[in-house]
């Protein structure tokens, strides 16, 4: 794989995360929202990746949550560096740190680490989605006996009203944490994902959705066929639930 390189990168910000795991003291809130917390943490892991993704990748300018950058850029890293920070403050094991780099609008790059089992998710386009050495794919259940991520705005009626149905038809997961969820979905340990209004950020989907899409599953922005990493709603699952979710009489996100 091309950008092999970056696993260890990633990867040897373990013991520095491991050290503040459930320890770690929110400097500020990014809302009211309680998922919304920031630490230091989050701040030093971003510096000391894109510090190293500088050396070995000179030529690749970093985008991160915490530090901005550009996204107009051709090519670029973009991070986020706790996924799940509010859960990560609380020793709790759904929280990664995420990595994709964008190449001309596409993701060709992903990776969700994470750093509490240290197993690391990633992806190359056109090369398969892994776990570690092992290579990954998503389920095939149907939508009846599926587990299903679904993130919106829950305070919104319209929004409430599509998680309401979608719940009348399968399980629905709600952990707060996209990119393990999506990794999850590409292992097959979920079933899909879905981003109706969601309160996330690019960085927060990039790099698991091509993990989905490169483990088999079926990656496409709601109503279309397509997949738009800035169009922050999508439909990430096994192909089965995909079509369960927007063909026929029943989809609660027809295609147009």
């Amino acid at each position: 794989m091309k950008y092999a390189g970056v696993l260890p990168i990633l990867r040897s910000s373990r013991e520095r995360l491991m050290e503040e795991w459930g320890l770690a003291e929110v400097l500020e809130y990014k809302s009211e929202n309680a998922a919304s917390a920031v630490t230091k943490l989050d701040i030093e892991i971003e510096d000391i990746i894109s510090k190293k993704l500088s050396a070995v990748f000179p030529d690749i300018p970093f985008v991160g949550e915490e530090a901005g950058g550009d996204r107009n850029a051709q090519r670029f890293w973009l991070m986020d560096p706790i996924d799940g920070t509010a859960h990560y403050i609380r020793g709790l094991p759904l929280c990664t740190s995420m990595l994709a780099l964008i190449e001309n609008g596409q993701v060709v790059f992903g990776a969700v680490y994470d750093f509490v089992r240290d197993n690391m998710y990633f992806a190359e386009k056109g090369e398969g989605a892994f776990c570690d050495d092992v290579r990954i794919a998503v389920s095939s259940r149907p939508l009846k006996s599926a587990y299903v991520g679904f993130e919106t705005h829950y305070e919104d009626s319209d929004d409430l009203g599509y998680f309401n149905k979608l719940r009348s038809r399968t399980t629905v997961v709600r952990t707060i944490t996209a990119g393990w969820e999506l990794a999850m979905v590409a292992a097959g340990k979920l079933d899909g994902r879905v981003c109706y209004h969601p309160y996330g950020e690019d960085y927060d989907y990039a790099p698991g959705t091509l993990l989905v899409s490169e483990a088999g599953g079926v990656v496409a922005n709601t109503g279309k066929i397509t997949f738009d990493y800035r169009n922050l709603d999508f439909i990430a699952a096994n192909p089965v639930i995909f079509d369960e979710l927007t063909s026929g009489p029943d989809a609660l996100f027809p295609i147009a």
